[in-house]
């Protein structure tokens, strides 16, 4: 044994597995009925908001820290306190979330690992009632 630590990012396999996460949560937002308020807050096209979320999570998930060498601190509350984020928004935004975590990530071990800071994240970004 090397006793070297493996990443969530390495776990759940890199690269390939944060960008079909991305990918996949950003579909569901966009074509779910039950996540249009959360859909409303974000941009016409989600590109944008996928490349980002993807280079966040790369960084979050122990992998290369892409979001800061290209955005800096992420300051994420701050970054997200011109969309109005309430209890349905944050709901939404987890729905979707956890779907394609549980559709992407193929140990569910690893998803209850990853869910949780996830979670309590989507609660501290809420901004209004």
């Amino acid at each position: 044994m090397s006793g070297e630590t493996v990443t969530l990012y390495e776990a759940i396999g890199g690269e390939p597995t944060v960008r079909a996460l991305t990918r996949r949560f950003y579909h569901l937002m966009d074509t779910l009925p039950e996540a249009a308020r959360c859909r409303a807050v974000h941009p016409p096209s989600l590109e944008g908001s996928e490349a980002k979320l993807y280079d966040y999570l790369t960084g979050y998930l122990g992998g290369p820290p892409v979001y800061v060498q290209k955005h800096g601190h992420p300051r994420l509350r701050s970054r997200h306190f011109a969309a109005p984020i309430g209890p349905e928004e944050t709901a939404e935004w987890l729905l979707c979330f956890r779907r394609a975590l549980d559709e992407t990530v193929d140990n569910p071990r690893l998803c209850d690992i990853i869910w949780p800071p996830i979670e309590r994240l989507a609660y501290h970004m809420q901004n209004k009632e």
